[in-house]
């Protein structure tokens, strides 16, 4: 069976249109079509990447040999409805839904439906999103899995787990820019008390936080060693760290994540 396209999109939300964004750096608008809803959502989209909108979720699926369901977990009743059970066999279903699991997902497009489930992030929209991606490798050729890797790997990094660690995923990478972001806004908040113009406060903190992540991939040490590095006997930095420590950052952040996995395992 021929499809007209390689990537059909239903859904052009912020984590559709990211992952739509990352994917033309590989892929020519040709390749990709996309089903939005909210037809000025769907006029914007097309007008920023030149792909072409479908008329309807059916026409977009049916048309498309890798589908991506870019929609709320709670929305996607609603779309197996518009599909119906047209998703054959040659097809392969990428579920980007937190919280819906591959037998979800089987359930709502029939069993012999191929799925792979993953959980990206926004920082796709700039070329370093990092995807936690499960599917049974046996029901795949090897080229197919070179595709879905080249898929997820033209926003950033792509890391198989085993569906069942799919939602701390969520919390670790999935969810974790807005924490970090509020991490650099408070960074940025305490500069600008002391002084600084807060323009010149973000890019401080924004590069701080990326230099430190890019130490962390590129060396491969342990965080706590690349912390002490930091912390000179008496210094500055170690007054600041037990701060952190007295006021609870780590279980802050542990508290979130808490929260997030607890969402994931009720979103529906």
């Amino acid at each position: 069976m021929e499809f007209r396209y390689q990537f059909g999109f239903i859904g052009a939300g912020n984590m559709g249109f990211a992952i739509m964004k990352g994917l033309l750096k590989t892929f020519s608008p040709e390749n990709i079509t996309f089903y939005e809803k909210d037809p000025e959502r769907a006029g914007d989209v097309a007008a920023s990447t030149a792909v072409v909108a479908a008329d309807s979720a059916l026409a977009c699926a049916s048309s498309s040999q890798y589908v991506i369901l870019a929609v709320k977990p709670q929305q996607l009743g609603k779309v197996a409805e518009a599909i119906g059970r047209r998703i054959t066999k040659e097809q392969i279903l990428i579920s980007i839904a937190p919280g819906v699991s591959v037998a979800d997902l089987k359930g709502f497009f029939g069993e012999d439906t191929r799925v792979v489930r993953a959980m990206p992030n926004t920082p796709a929209l700039v070329g370093e999103g990092v995807s936690g991606v499960c599917y049974d490798e046996a029901s795949f050729s090897k080229e197919e899995q070179a595709t879905i890797r080249c898929f997820f790997e033209s926003f950033g990094r792509m890391v198989l787990v085993e569906e069942k660690l799919i939602n701390a995923v969520v919390c670790v990478s999935g969810s974790s820019p807005a924490y970090v972001y509020m991490f650099m806004e408070a960074l940025a908040d305490s500069g600008v008390k002391y002084g600084l113009p807060r323009n010149v406060a973000y890019d401080l903190a924004a590069q701080a936080v990326l230099g430190s992540a890019k130490m962390l991939l590129e060396t491969g040490a342990h965080p706590g060693k690349l912390k002490d590095q930091v912390c000179s006997p008496g210094g500055t930095t170690i007054a600041a760290v037990a701060a952190l420590e007295e006021h609870g950052l780590r279980n802050a952040v542990m508290k979130a994540c808490d929260a997030c996995y607890a969402k994931c395992e009720n979103i529906r």
